[in-house]
């Protein structure tokens, strides 16, 4: 088996910027690792940056805390450590996820006694997307009825770009960034 190198694939972009690398690092957020590498294609970069801009906003069906589920959870399975540090460092608090429930997402599942009723509906509907890439007519019952229509759709659209990002860290090779720990950390 080839060894995988613990190298950034593709270099992120290092200040200082020019003005339009700056533009589309303003538009994605804070700096990022990540961000950085797609600000080396700036129409990629606004293009991810209006997707975002729709699912982390007020205008999304999820609320801050079932986004985060979905997010945390996706990145764990996929075990993209980048994503799910910075993730858990920018929104866990914002979230309400307290330290039982990160290790349930990072190891546990829904049947973990720290999740409600609508929690687990997320995070069964998460798993099995992840595990199958469908959702069986029990689960998607029980989360329409945990989070609405509109929400599942979000919820499928939020749960699949995470598998591209969690893809793209991965194979990007891209370190930690600072201050995060990956889910398999203490």
């Amino acid at each position: 088996m080839p060894l995988k190198s613990k190298q950034p694939r593709i270099a992120p972009l290092e200040p200082p910027f020019d003005a339009g690398t700056a533009e589309v690092l303003d538009r994605l957020g804070p700096p990022i690792g990540l961000f950085r590498v797609w600000a080396r294609r700036p129409a990629l970069a606004r293009g991810v940056a209006d997707w975002g801009r729709y699912y982390f906003s007020r205008q999304s069906a999820l609320t801050v805390r079932q986004r985060e589920l979905v997010i945390d959870r996706t990145t764990a399975l996929c075990g993209a450590a980048y994503e799910w540090g910075v993730h858990l460092a920018t929104f866990a608090e914002k979230a309400g996820l307290h330290d039982d429930q990160i290790r349930s997402l990072a190891t546990g599942g829904p049947a973990d006694e720290c999740w409600d009723a609508s929690d687990r509906a997320v995070l069964a509907a998460v798993d099995e997307l992840h595990a199958t890439h469908d959702l069986a007519d029990r689960t998607w019952a029980d989360l329409t009825d945990a989070i609405g229509e509109d929400g599942a759709l979000d919820l499928l659209l939020v749960c699949g770009w995470y598998h591209a990002i969690s893809f793209t860290v991965r194979a990007l090779r891209l370190p930690l960034e600072p201050g995060t720990t990956g889910p398999d950390s203490p």
